[in-house]
């Protein structure tokens, strides 16, 4: 039997991807010792990589399909297809930034004070280059963690690390200089996998299921009933990806009502339905909209 090799990223990513897969119909499960888990698709072969080899693993073949970040791809210059840019979702793909940071009593104002100075940073090879473009000349050195403990400690002059929100630099006595790059997560794919009919067409449903998926995280749907003479009221307070289905019910008098709606303003908007006068409000959780 032909076998799509996915790979999951290790690390901060892996939770959450293994949430996204079975909100999209696919339950992956494994010993925390393993790094091949089980899924419940005899189609697929799951194998733990870190997100930071991703992209070298899918670009070579030993994976056909993964989950990495836009920096690690530009990182390892990857010659991999992008299946899907999941730049939009809030969970999985929430996008972060690539800083360069200093001690908050640091002379370094501007990127072009870096002249001369010491960088540390997981993301070497861009860095380098990002310094070169703009003819800044730095030492660039890879760091094997802690990066935040070396800039504070004095041990380089900067470093260039990821954030989301800044509140970790901030907490440390540090500040950010200059943005280098933003980055979220991507869905990859091997070249040759692409091209192969049969491991296209499954790219393609796991690719449809999970953006179904993400699609559907922060919505919910809601039916309810209105009279005709309502419901004019009702349709003008209802959001909804194009307009909301209107069906006709026994009595004339009535329709049936339903529409998807974030999650955030459901409590608002509940209540202004039944003054508004709708009946019978149904709220039920969605998995995927496609």
């Amino acid at each position: 039997m032909k076998k799509l090799k996915l790979g999951i990223p290790k690390g901060s990513l892996e939770a959450k991807t293994i949430d996204l897969f079975k909100m999209a119909g696919w339950r992956i499960s494994y010993d925390e010792r393993s790094y091949f888990p089980d899924i419940d698709d005899e189609e697929i072969a799951c194998t733990l990589v870190r997100a930071q080899e991703m992209s070298r693993y899918v670009e070579d073949g030993t994976l056909d399909l993964g989950l990495t970040g836009k920096d690690w791809i530009i990182e390892n210059e990857s010659n991999i297809v992008i299946v899907e840019d999941l730049v939009y979702s809030k969970t999985l793909a929430r996008q972060a930034r690539w800083v360069l940071v200093v001690r908050e009593d640091s002379p370094v104002q501007t990127i072009e004070d870096m002249e001369g100075k010491r960088i540390s940073t997981e993301l070497v090879k861009f860095t380098k280059r990002y310094f070169e473009e703009r003819k800044i000349g730095v030492h660039v050195e890879f760091s094997w963690g802690a990066t935040e403990a070396k800039v504070v400690e004095g041990l380089v002059d900067a470093i260039v690390e990821v954030t989301e929100t800044g509140r970790t630099i901030k907490a440390n006595k540090l500040r950010i200089v200059h943005e280098l790059m933003k980055t979220n997560a991507q869905l990859i794919a091997n070249v040759s996998s692409w091209d192969d009919p049969w491991k296209r067409k499954k790219i393609e449903q796991i690719r449809v299921l999970l953006m179904g998926s993400l699609q559907a995280m922060g919505m919910v749907g809601l039916k309810l009933n209105v009279s005709k003479e309502n419901l004019g009221r009702v349709v003008l307070l209802l959001p909804s990806l194009k307009a909301p289905t209107i069906s006709g019910l026994y009595s004339e008098e009535w329709f049936a009502v339903e529409t998807i709606v974030s999650a955030k303003i459901v409590r608002e908007l509940i209540p202004l339905l039944r003054e508004a006068g709708a009946e019978g409000i149904i709220e039920y959780p969605l998995h995927k909209v496609i």
